[in-house]
Order: structure tokens, then C-alpha cells, then sequence
């Protein structure tokens, strides 16, 4: 489980393909505290560490996560934004975060704000019953609040202060990226319910 707030821009060093998997090395200043088998957030989706080196380490992404997330994108120089899991005792600085993506969302609007940024995602009709104003959402593994909700168009906002913009990958997005994007575990687990019932 992971919070969603970001310990580090990790950098992609090396992409190989083994049979349907990806096989991605990565440098962060994190890896030499990594441990073989632990798990830990790559833009949002849940890896395991399958080889550590002193500057770099290794995760595999399976077919299924290439098809539902933005890793399949990854180009080697790219940055990317790096979590560690939650240890029990923690503080939960920013909301549960499985590190399961749910799809990927396009930012179709960026606005800087005398100081804060803008941004507009535009997402997969789907999904409109797990958007909700005020609400908390993870995107590129980042725990963010959406701020306001365009309905008739399939977009939400959120907005962002000069820490998280400067300290995540959301500086280097530009309009037409595609996001990672993990929509809050209690309105999914309600949504479950309440379909169940009827």
C-alpha cells in the first residue's frame, strides 16, 4: 500500500523486452536501500524489485499492466515518479493508494495560476460514478484532490501547488500525455456495493 506522496524522480536507464513483459532498470537515489521482492511505485503502478545494484534497480511489468497503464510509453531518459511502500506507523500524508492503475487519462488543458498550476484530464466515461468534487485521486501516482468536475465532457481538475509540481513528473507533462490514473479505493469498494444491491 502506498500514500501517494512521491520520494523521488527515478530516472528509466534501460527498457528490455522478455517474451509479452516489460524488464525496466531505473536509477534513483533510492536504490541502494531497495531489497529484492519489495515492492515499490513506478508512476503510480506497483512493481517488484527483481535485481538491486548500488545506483540502480530492476522491476518487471507483465502483459496486463503494459495494456492498462502508460508504461508501455516509457522511453529510456525518462523520468518517473517513485514511492516506496507504506510501513506500518507511518503517517498517511496522502490517501490509500494500492498502486493498482485503473486506466490512463489524457491532460487535455494545462494553466499556470500567479504561483499554482492548473491541470484538466479528460477520462473514460466509465468511470464517472468514482469522480466526486473534493474527491482524492492518484495520478502518475501522485495523491491529489480534484478540484472541480466538467461532467458534459468526461474532465476533471486539479490544482497544484509549487512543491508537488516542482518535486514530481507533473512539470514535464504536456498537453495530450497520457496519465496513469487510480481512482480512490473507498468509492470503488462503495460503488461495488451499492451495484451489488440491486
Amino acid at each position: 500500500m502506498f500514500t501517494g506522496i512521491i520520494e523521488d524522480i527515478g530516472r528509466v536507464e534501460n527498457i528490455t523486452k522478455e517474451q509479452a513483459n516489460l524488464i525496466l532498470t531505473i536509477s534513483s537515489k533510492l536504490a541502494s536501500e531497495l531489497q529484492i521482492n519489495q515492492s515499490i511505485a513506478h508512476n503510480g503502478i506497483c512493481l517488484t524489485v527483481i535485481e538491486r545494484k548500488e545506483q540502480t534497480y530492476s522491476v518487471c511489468a507483465v502483459e496486463e499492466t503494459i495494456k492498462k497503464t502508460n508504461i508501455g510509453l516509457l522511453e529510456i531518459g525518462d523520468l518517473i515518479n517513485l514511492e516506496r511502500c507504506l510501513l506500518v506507523g507511518d503517517r498517511l500524508d496522502g490517501h490509500i493508494v494500492q498502486g493498482h492503475v485503473d486506466d490512463t487519462v489524457t491532460c487535455i488543458q494545462i494553466r499556470e495560476r500567479q504561483g499554482s498550476w492548473r491541470f484538466i484530464f479528460k477520462y473514460d466515461n466509465n468511470y464517472q460514478d468514482l469522480i466526486s468534487p473534493m474527491g482524492s485521486i492518484a495520478l502518475n501516482g501522485i495523491s491529489l484532490t480534484i478540484s472541480k468536475i466538467y461532467t458534459n465532457k468526461n474532465c476533471f481538475e486539479t490544482s497544484i501547488i509549487p512543491y508537488t509540481f516542482n518535486e514530481t513528473n507533473l512539470k514535464l507533462v504536456k498537453e495530450g500525455d497520457i496519465i496513469n490514473v487510480e481512482f480512490d479505493i473507498i468509492s470503488k469498494q462503495i460503488l461495488r456495493l451499492s451495484q451489488n444491491k440491486l
